[in-house]
């Protein structure tokens, strides 16, 4: 597959027939494809025909050598993602770049934390590493032994969306080392280390269409040596329309340091009472409530102010928190615009493929009539 003398291959979600047949038909398997491509990865978060992200062997080499450049060299790597998404691919193809194979976690059933201190003895010595998501880092916390285990490993690479300050604070506690990635199918896994662009990745914000605000906040635009060349299926407008450049649907900024601050998607921000409010903000500060374990923040139509801000939240056990002491809560650190206006406290929040919190099924379920 590196050495581009076979097929492209499409990865596909174990034991899902349906699916499998849907993908086959959708991303056209067997017909004519651009000789450079290696992989057609299924994006994240697909509605209807799915896009497929074309991706060449140099752009998964420049990824996996890059990674290595960052963690500090070649190791042996804990596969415990979905080798069909991404990130678990990413994980073979490190793999294979440094000549080792991956110990691999049985996730098919969801991931259990009690395999984890087994697995990770089972990569021996040397440098060791893996790649989670949040929902997996906050599990294996709450096992004293998973989480020994994981502090162990010279890096645990974290994905999937933004971690919870209280499991990065909790993963820091346990001496566990977190390296947080930020990328997609379109970028060959993640591009993006710690708020850094890898070597060979450049990250620009684009306020050409008007997004920025005051504080340079604008579109995340990713170029460099891990793009995708394209879609199986290009949406128009194409988001590789720019030669070099993928548009991502985040909205971001570069600090004081240059590093990049993901603020949320654009497709979530908030209008509400003449701001512009990013769900991840508040988000940000709701989960430091003492009496809130998980959170999700987002907007629904209001007559007066456009929309209004909405917050569901898992409470800690035998926890209650009321709305007015989570608004004033908010209203402590971000400005009262943002404090949410609605409360939901339910048992858990829905997520999607590997752990990506699912906001549009989560709106929809709470606020059909």
């Amino acid at each position: 597959m590196l050495d581009g003398r076979v097929s492209p291959l499409v990865p596909m979600p174990a034991g899902n027939p349906r699916e499998s047949a849907a993908l086959t038909a959708a991303l056209r398997i067997g017909q004519q494809i651009d000789d450079e491509v290696a992989l057609v990865v299924t994006t994240s978060g697909t509605t209807g025909t799915p896009k497929g992200a074309m991706l060449t062997p140099s752009a998964l080499i420049a990824s996996a050598s890059a990674t290595h450049d960052r963690l500090g060299g070649p190791g042996r790597w804990l596969l415990a993602l979905p080798a069909h998404h991404i990130a678990g691919i990413q994980v073979l193809v490190r793999s294979l770049l440094a000549g080792t194979v991956p110990v691999e976690l049985d996730v098919s059933s969801g991931f259990d934390p009690a395999e984890v201190p087994g697995a990770v003895e089972d990569m021996g010595s040397g440098r060791r590493y893996t790649s989670l998501v949040a929902t997996q880092l906050a599990k294996a916390l709450a096992d004293p032994a998973a989480a020994a285990a994981l502090a162990e490993l010279d890096a645990v690479l974290l994905g999937g969306g933004p971690a919870p300050r209280p499991v990065l604070d909790g993963a820091a506690e346990a001496g566990i080392t977190v390296v947080r990635s930020y990328g997609s199918s379109e970028t060959a896994g993640g591009c993006v280390y710690d708020g850094l662009p890898l070597d060979g990745v450049q990250v620009r914000i684009d306020g050409a269409d008007d997004r920025a605000d005051a504080d340079g906040a604008g579109l995340v635009v990713i170029g460099g040596a891990t793009l995708a060349i394209g879609y199986r299926n290009p949406p128009d407008p194409d988001p590789f329309g720019e030669p070099g450049w993928f548009r991502t649907d985040d909205i971001g900024r570069l600090d004081d340091s240059g590093r990049l601050v993901v603020l949320g998607r654009a497709d979530e921000a908030i209008s509400t009472g003449g701001l512009t409010i990013m769900p991840a903000a508040v988000e940000a500060v709701l989960v430091r409530h003492p009496a809130v374990a998980e959170c999700a923040v987002f907007g629904v139509p209001d007559d007066r102010l456009g929309e209004r801000v909405v917050a569901a939240v898992v409470p800690v056990p035998g926890c209650a928190p009321a709305l007015d002491e989570l608004r004033e809560f908010i209203a402590q650190s971000l400005d009262t615009t943002a404090a949410p206006r609605e409360l939901h406290l339910v048992d858990e929040l829905p997520r999607r493929g590997i752990g990506k919190l699912d906001r549009r099924r989560l709106r929809d379920a709470l606020t059909k009539t």
